[in-house]
This record gives structure tokens, C-alpha cells and sequence, in this order.
């Protein structure tokens, strides 16, 4: 199968990764080459990991199944996803810009399908694959059918992930859908502990791993996925349904505004080196 990922970032080169992993053809696709190249090395490093640990017989044998290219209409693929940043605006300049009529996945994590349908050629093809961080190692997909995605989208993306080796959960199209609506509400709660001086950053994060059997804390996992991308998505949850459980801490603004977004920058919650 060929398969055109668009956007280079943390989620799209390990969804690129995935899919080069298991015998697809991938062009990977962003604004820049220099974007790519690091995307490249992203890929190269986790692949590297994987056959330290004898999961894949050759990094080269994988790379050489991934193209990279800033035309996003560079490859006539069978299927399109776009992951790029979790903005409404990137997302519809991309996806009005595929000219396939094949299907086209968003890996939004909290934007409606519904809405981003409109700017597609074909709705009825159009769904959500929310691959998790990071992709290749994560078994979750969650598939989110939009108002007008068909039975036959649906039925042949579950396909495809089963063929990764993931564990595809169709869900309906809802604000943050289901791991998002529960998640950054657990979030939002602790870093407004945190805000308040409950206790310290480890302190919570202890809590949560020993008490809840949490593999790690909420506010390490925040820097994990990026503060950025936390913010956006509690914004996107905030403002679609209007909650106060999901209105971004003012200590999360502040971190992002400051540009300590975590893991990323070296810098969030905690300090990384």
C-alpha cells in the first residue's frame, strides 16, 4: 500500500515509521526539507532502538520504504493523513491542498471530523486515525467517523490498523472524542494542584503512578506530549463545549507563552537535559 503522512513532527514521522515498519510504501510530507531531514532522524533513532532490541532485521531495509518530498501530491497514494499541528487553520490549508480522491485520515486529537470534512473533496472518505505517542510503540487507534464518513471508509481503516498490529476503537465524533475528554480533564485538575501548591510537580505525579497504577504522572506526561499541544487541545475542548473542566490553567499559558513546553524544549513542569 502507498501512504502519503503529512507532517514531519513527533506524530507524523512515527506514523510514517509504523507504516514503513510493516511493508508500505510512505512519502512523507512538510513545508520544508529541513523539517524532513530531522523527521528522518527521528525515524532513524527509533528504528535503531528496534533492532537493539531484534524487533525489525535492518533500519536501512525500513528507511528505504519512506520518501520524503514538500509537495503533498508528490505520490498518488491509497490513503492520506494529515498530522500536522493541532490548529483548525494548518489543518484546512492542508487538507484542502490533497487533490486524491483516495480516503484521507486527520490524526487530530480534538478537532471535529464533521467540520474538517468540509474541506476535503470527498467527505464520505474522510475519518479520523488518532494514533497515540509515541506511534510506534503505542497499540491505540482511535477511529472517529465524521457525519458523513461511509460504512466502507470505516470498515477498511480498521482494516489497516489491524494490519500495524494496533488496536482500532471506533468512536463518535465528540469534543476531544474519548481519551482526549477524559484525559486533559485529569490534566487540567492537576496542574491547578500544582497552581495551587496541593504539592510539588513529583509529589502529584508520585501520587498518581503509586496510587493510581499510573505508568507516569500527569504532569510529566504534559511535558511529554508538548505544553503547546496540551494547551491547544484544552482550548479546542474549552471552546466547543464550553466547560470550565477543560479551560487551560493559567499556569499552562504561562508556560507556553514563556515557550517552556517541555520535553521539546527542555523545559516544562520539570527540567530536562
Amino acid at each position: 500500500m502507498k501512504v502519503t503522512v503529512i507532517g514531519a513532527g513527533t506524530m507524523g514521522s512515527g506514523i510514517a515509521e509504523v507504516f514503513a515498519m510493516n511493508n508500505n510504501d510512505v512519502l512523507l510530507s512538510d513545508v520544508s526539507y529541513d523539517i524532513l531531514n530531522m523527521g528522518i532522524k527521528r525515524i532513524e533513532n527509533s528504528l535503531k532502538k528496534f533492532q537493539e532490541k531484534g524487533k525489525i532485521k535492518s533500519v536501512d531495509d525500513v528507511l528505504s520504504r519512506i520518501n520524503i518530498n514538500t509537495d503533498i501530491n508528490a505520490q498518488e497514494s491509497d490513503l492520506y493523513i494529515e498530522a500536522v499541528l493541532e490548529r483548525e487553520d494548518v489543518k484546512k490549508d492542508v487538507l484542502s491542498k490533497i487533490k486524491s480522491n483516495s480516503i484521507i485520515a486527520t490524526n487530530t486529537s480534538s478537532i471535529s471530523i464533521t467540520y474538517l470534512s468540509r474541506f476535503v473533496k470527498n467527505p464520505e472518505k474522510f475519518i479520523g486515525m488518532h494514533f497515540f505517542n509515541p506511534p510506534p510503540i503505542m497499540s491505540l487507534i482511535e477511529i472517529v467517523r465524521g457525519n458523513s464518513t461511509s460504512d466502507e471508509t470505516t470498515k477498511k481503516i480498521i482494516e489497516i490498523s489491524k494490519s500495524l498490529g494496533k488496536t482500532p476503537v471506533e468512536v463518535r465524533d465528540f469534543p476531544g472524542f474519548v481519551s482526549n475528554r477524559v484525559l486533559m480533564a485529569m490534566l487540567r485538575e492537576a496542574i491547578i494542584a500544582y497552581e495551587e501548591s496541593v504539592a510539588s510537580a513529583e509529589g502529584i505525579d508520585t501520587v498518581m503512578k503509586l496510587g493510581m497504577n499510573h505508568p507516569m504522572g500527569p504532569l510529566e506526561l504534559s511535558d511529554f506530549i508538548g505544553l503547546d499541544v496540551v494547551y491547544d487541545i484544552m482550548n479546542v475542548l474549552y471552546n466547543d463545549t464550553g466547560s470550565e473542566r477543560f479551560k487551560p490553567p493559567i499556569t499552562l499559558r504561562n508556560l507556553v507563552y514563556a515557550g517552556k513546553l517541555g520535553r521539546k524544549t527542555g523545559e516544562g513542569f520539570y527540567k530536562y537535559k
